[in-house]
């Protein structure tokens, strides 16, 4: 890759992105497969992250009723108080009656369209999944 170019033009993630460089990933590999206009991003539920209780997940997809988490490494896993809550709020998201799939940002980066088709099959292949 060209020296001196940004995270994001190395990924060629657009400029009207508003989302994480993995996010983009699993938008694009949506895109791909065909679900445009089946999904939404930034999904509220609860009132979102405004209100007590509430959140938003990255990715919803109606008809498979799936909500689709996007995890970080540096920011999910390396911090004990936001594992924390993504294990609140997972559980939140399952009493409310949504299936939850996590996928972790090396993984999609790595290989984006297994690991979304492994999502949308229902497969956590994340390390929420596997503790």
């Amino acid at each position: 890759m060209a020296k001196g170019l940004t995270r994001r033009e190395r990924y060629n993630v657009p400029d009207w992105w508003q989302g994480s460089i993995p996010e983009w990933f699993v938008y694009k590999t949506l895109l791909m497969l065909g679900y445009k206009d089946r999904f939404s991003y930034q999904h509220p539920v609860g009132g979102g992250r405004l209100a007590r209780g509430g959140t938003v997940i990255d990715f919803f997809i109606p008809e498979l009723n799936l909500a689709i988490m996007v995890q970080s490494v540096r920011y999910h896993y390396a911090n004990f108080e936001q594992k924390a809550n993504d294990t609140i709020i997972r559980a939140m998201l399952v009493s409310k009656g949504y299936r939850v799939i996590f996928i972790d940002e090396e993984d999609v980066m790595g290989n984006p369209g297994y690991i979304v088709e492994q999502a949308l099959g229902g497969v956590d292949l994340s390390r929420v999944a596997f503790g």
